[in-house]
This record gives structure tokens, C-alpha cells and sequence, in this order.
């Protein structure tokens, strides 16, 4: 009986249910019916302000991100940021990294990147502060006392002290290491009191001696076993050169087909984190080093390389070519006509003082591809001691004439000049480049004007090379380093005309006591007033004797695909000066936001 009680109470709560669930459908399709289809008709009257504000939505949305586009390249632009491999392309042979050894473009400009020196150039030729906290004159001029940096290290994470400086400068002076800078480190006294202090002592007063602080230093720790004689042929020159510099040495690659004008050289480079100028932001840096002018052009033309350095213009390829930047940078250099006072015609100081009035050096500077300043005087414009009022006459065809004249040399049917029977002839010696070229035919043109007959003798780099060490001609066209210090002793003073100098660079020959004295007192004088004076009677006698006629300050012609961030056009003292800055060269491009 319970049982049949229990069902019949189940059942009851079933059909209950079922009408609840059959209430509920009814009252939603009423509400639906009420709420959404009886208002169908009320939206169809709206449709137009509803689409009107979504058109409206669309358009703000659209502007909105016009806009932001807009501002996204008003604020962003390309620039450069650190990375990327750049890699420079230099004519020549790589033959030896080592700083006291490094002499041609290759060489320089790999122990420039891999060896710091206590002193470096900054972007105007001034000296700065290297692996040098400072330094300071002491006693009569003739003691310099130089400091170091705290936590200099070499790239192999050992300490550079002041031993390593002793033992560098006292490598350039022994005689069985052969370092051609020699010449300029006999009788300096050097000694390190401490880690951090060099002391060079010098026999006397000596104004320009901090530019000899900017040679390389080298790590005692690796070269003190190896015999000086053996030094120059050390595998550390050319296998791993370990140095101090913004760049280290990698890896080194030789490839040819056997034939010398096709053989190059890969050098590669790596940033140095603990640089004490600062970490470089180039990624890696290679140098490629072609022996033939024609490949590293093509390698350049077809984006191989970043850059080129060591051609003297413009490759007729190139020119049209928008991606190339062409840099000129200015070498605090002279370029000069050097006539040989020694022997011949022009022993004859009024024939050089006709030549000098006969050359218009003004039209043959216009002519240059480059703007560039003129060489008036054996000091540059702008360095301490040039005067103006002793530069050498200028363009004056009528007063090299009457010079010629009173000297017995007169005009004959052919247009040139005679004496005694003889023709007035100079033997002029040319390097073999479109620029020397181009300023010998100007000066044979413009010497021809005052009966002066001209030979000119074009030779390439090798024989050009011999003629000038042997002093093999009459007059040459050369260009000669003088740097940011006016101390031109070396290219004027009469023992450098002598066959048993280290160098022989007066390249004139000239000899003559008053300048001799001058540029003695100019060159031992601290006080830059006082070597203005003492350097007058130099210019003076240069003026009247006239040994040379200057032409004008050279380039550094240096190529670039695309642009290069940290390298101005500035006024250098060498092509490796070039990298004064390189621990800041950008290449890569990135778009930043400004």
C-alpha cells in the first residue's frame, strides 16, 4: 500500500513539472513576439541613422590609423645603430702587424686597429690621451713623464703596465731589432718608476717629441724570449698579434691562383670589449688586401667590400654610381716640386726662382677633382710659425722672363731658352697616377710659357720608388708627411741631405747654414711664441733660395658603399688616422624612433 502511495506522489511531481516547462514556453514566445518581432518595423525606420553612425565609426577608425602611420614616420627614421661587418678593401701586401715594423697601407692600417698607443689624434689633429691618462714636461724641456690609465689590458686579459712601454721603445732603439724608427729614439733614456709611470728622458729640449708617443705598444709578457734579430720575422707579426687596441686579431686568410697580381689577403678582426676607448659597435671588422687596383674594384662595385682605400680617384664606373660616398680627407702634407740644388741647372737659384714665378699654382689647384688648401711655404697655412709674408712669390710670367733673362738665358727660334749653346732643360720626375700626371703636363705647359723646355719622366711605383731614394733626377713631384707639428727638420736641414742619413728626405738637397740654425732653435723651443720667431729666419731663406715650389695639400681619397656614421672629412696626418674614431663607426641601419 506505501509503495502504491509513493508512485502515485512521483507521478503527480512529473505532470507538474511538464506544465511548468509548457508554461514558461509559452511566456517566452509571448515575449519574443511582444520585444522582437513586433519592433522589426521600428528598425527598419532607423536603418539610416544606424548605418549613418557605423559609416561614421568606420571612418574614425580609418583616420585613426592613417594617422598613427603618419606620426610613425614623422617619428621614426632610418639610422644607423651599432652592428654589421665592415669590411675595407686596401691595395698592397700584408706582411707584418707588428707597430715597429708597419710601414706600407696594409701593414699601418692592421696594427692601427689590433695596437694602441699612449697618445692618439683626435678629430682635429690634435693629440689626445690613448692608453696615457696624461703627461707633462719637466726639467729644461727635455724630460717627458707619461702616466697610464688605470686597468689597461692587453686582449689576451693579461695587465699592460708601464714595463710593456719600456720594453717597446727599447726594442725600436736596439740596432739588431731593425725598426726603422730608430733613427728617432737614439740617446732617449726610458725607465718606469712604477706600474703606472714612464719617464723619457731626451738629451735636449725637443718640442715635437709626444707625436713620436703615438707608436703601437707591445706585450713584454709575449715577445721578452725572442731574440731582437729574430723579432721582425716573429710568427707574432703575422700569425696572432696580441695588442691593446680597439680591434683584435682574429684570423688571418691567403688565397691566389698562383699568379701575384690575383693573390689578397683576408684579415679579420673582432671588437675588444675592454678597449679603454670603448667597446667598438662594428660587429667584425675585415680587411681585405687586393695586390691588383682592377679586382678591388670589382669587389667594390659588386658590394663585396664597405670601403676602399689607397686609389687616387674616382673609378670612371663609380662615378655614376648614387651609392658611393665619396670622402676626401685632407692630409696635413705638401705636395712639392723638389728641384735637386746639389748639381745641373737647377744648382742655379735664379732659374728656381723663375720656375717658382712661371707655375700657376692657383690653376692647377682649380683643376683638381677635390677641393684641397695651396702650399705656399715648408710650413702649412694655419701651423705655428707660418707668416704669410714669407710665402713664395706667386704667378708672374713677365718677372720669371727678366730672371731668365739676366741670367744669360735667351729666347732662341724654337721658343725656349739657350745659354752658352746649351737648352734650358728640366728633367721633371712624375709618379704614374691621372693626378700627378695631369699637374706635370700643367707645369711643362705653364714652363714652356717662359722658354723653359720640360721633359717629363712618368715611372711607376717601383722605379719611382728607386729614383726617389737614390735622388735619380733634376726636379720631382712628391708629397712629404709633415703632420700637426711644423717641425720640418728633417726635409730641410743639410745633414739630411747627406748620403749617410738614416733617411736622406731633403729631397732638395739643400743646404744653407742660416736655415740650418733656424730650424735647429725652432724645433728645440717648448714656448710655441718663441719658435714663431726662431722658425722666421728658416722661412726667409726658404723664400730667397727657393729649393722647391710648393703645389698644395694632398688627399686621402676614401670610398664607401653607403653611409658611414663617425668618419668626418677631417684634416688627418696619415691615411690610418682614419680610425681615430673607428671605435664609433656605424654602418648598419635600423628605423628608430626619434
Amino acid at each position: 500500500m506505501q509503495t502504491r502511495l509513493i508512485r502515485l506522489r512521483f507521478r503527480r511531481r512529473i505532470r507538474k513539472g511538464q506544465r511548468q516547462v509548457e508554461d514558461l514556453g509559452v511566456q517566452a514566445e509571448k515575449s519574443i513576439e511582444q520585444h522582437l518581432f513586433k519592433r522589426f518595423d521600428r528598425l527598419v525606420k532607423v536603418k539610416r541613422f544606424v548605418i549613418g553612425w557605423l559609416g561614421l565609426m568606420l571612418i574614425l577608425l580609418g583616420a585613426l590609423v592613417a594617422q598613427n602611420l603618419a606620426l610613425s614616420n614623422y617619428y621614426q627614421t632610418f639610422e644607423t645603430v651599432p652592428g654589421g661587418i665592415y669590411t675595407e678593401g686596401i691595395l698592397g701586401r700584408f706582411t707584418n702587424a707588428n707597430p715597429i715594423y708597419a710601414t706600407s697601407d696594409a701593414d699601418a692600417s692592421v696594427s692601427r686597429l689590433v695596437f694602441a698607443g699612449l697618445l692618439n689624434y683626435g678629430p682635429k689633429g690634435q693629440l689626445v690621451t690613448d692608453l696615457a691618462k696624461d703627461y707633462s714636461v719637466e726639467g729644461h724641456g727635455n724630460t717627458y713623464v707619461v702616466h697610464l690609465k688605470p686597468g689597461l689590458k692587453w686582449q689576451d686579459g693579461r695587465p699592460l703596465t708601464s714595463a710593456d712601454v719600456v720594453f717597446t721603445y727599447q726594442l725600436i732603439q736596439n740596432p739588431d731589432v731593425q725598426s726603422p724608427l730608430r733613427g728617432a729614439w737614439q740617446d732617449i733614456k726610458i725607465t718606469a718608476p712604477d706600474d703606472h709611470t714612464v719617464v723619457f728622458k731626451l738629451p735636449g729640449a725637443l718640442a715635437p717629441f709626444p707625436y713620436s708617443l703615438t707608436t703601437g705598444i707591445l706585450p713584454k709578457h709575449l715577445l721578452d724570449g725572442i731574440a731582437p734579430a729574430d723579432m721582425r720575422s716573429a710568427e707574432f707579426n703575422t700569425i696572432k698579434p696580441v695588442g691593446s687596441g680597439p680591434f683584435a686579431w682574429q684570423a688571418i686568410n691567403v688565397s691566389g691562383d698562383g699568379n701575384p697580381k690575383h693573390a689578397q689577403e683576408q684579415i679579420g678582426l673582432i671588437p675588444f670589449a675592454d678597449y679603454q676607448g670603448g667597446k667598438p659597435k662594428l660587429q667584425q671588422f675585415v680587411i681585405r688586401v687586393f695586390a691588383d687596383k682592377d679586382q678591388m674594384i670589382k669587389a667594390f662595385a659588386d658590394n663585396q667590400l664597405t670601403a676602399v682605400e689607397g686609389l687616387t680617384d674616382v673609378p670612371a664606373g663609380l662615378k655614376g654610381n648614387t651609392r658611393v660616398v665619396v670622402h676626401n680627407l685632407p692630409l696635413r702634407a705638401a705636395n712639392m716640386v723638389f728641384f735637386r740644388t746639389s748639381q745641373g741647372v737647377l744648382a742655379d737659384q735664379k732659374i728656381r726662382q723663375a720656375l717658382v714665378r712661371g707655375a700657376d699654382t692657383n690653376a692647377i689647384i682649380s683643376a683638381l677633382p677635390y677641393p684641397t688648401h695651396p702650399t705656399r711655404e715648408p710650413i702649412l697655412i694655419g701651423q705655428i710659425g707660418y707668416d704669410p709674408a714669407l710665402a713664395q712669390p706667386g704667378h708672374d710670367s713677365q718677372t720669371a722672363a727678366s730672371l731668365l733673362d739676366a741670367d744669360g738665358w735667351k729666347l732662341d727660334k724654337t721658343g725656349y731658352r739657350t745659354k752658352d749653346g746649351k737648352t734650358l732643360i728640366v728633367n721633371l720626375t712624375v709618379a704614374d697616377t691621372p693626378e700627378y700626371r695631369q699637374v706635370g703636363q700643367a707645369l711643362r705647359s705653364q714652363w714652356s710659357k717662359i722658354g723653359v723646355k720640360t721633359n717629363l719622366q712618368f715611372l711607376d711605383t717601383t722605379d719611382f720608388q728607386t729614383a726617389l731614394t737614390y735622388h735619380d733626377y733634376d726636379a720631382i713631384i712628391y708629397g712629404i708627411s709633415i703632420g700637426a707639428d711644423p717641425d720640418v727638420f728633417v726635409y730641410w736641414d743639410s745633414s739630411q741631405a747627406d748620403i749617410r742619413s738614416a733617411n736622406r728626405l731633403n729631397l732638395s738637397e739643400y743646404k744653407n747654414p742660416t736655415a740650418d740654425a733656424a730650424l735647429e732653435a725652432g724645433r728645440t723651443r717648448i714656448d710655441p711664441t718663441l719658435r714663431v720667431i726662431k722658425y722666421r729666419p728658416f722661412l726667409q731663406a726658404w723664400q730667397q733660395d727657393a729649393p722647391a715650389l710648393g703645389l698644395y695639400q694632398p688627399r686621402v681619397l676614401y670610398l664607401t658603399n653607403g653611409t658611414l656614421n663617425g668618419l668626418g672629412d677631417q684634416p688627418i696626418n696619415t691615411s690610418t688616422d682614419r680610425y681615430s674614431n673607428v671605435q664609433n663607426w656605424e654602418i648598419k641601419e635600423a628605423k628608430v624612433t626619434n
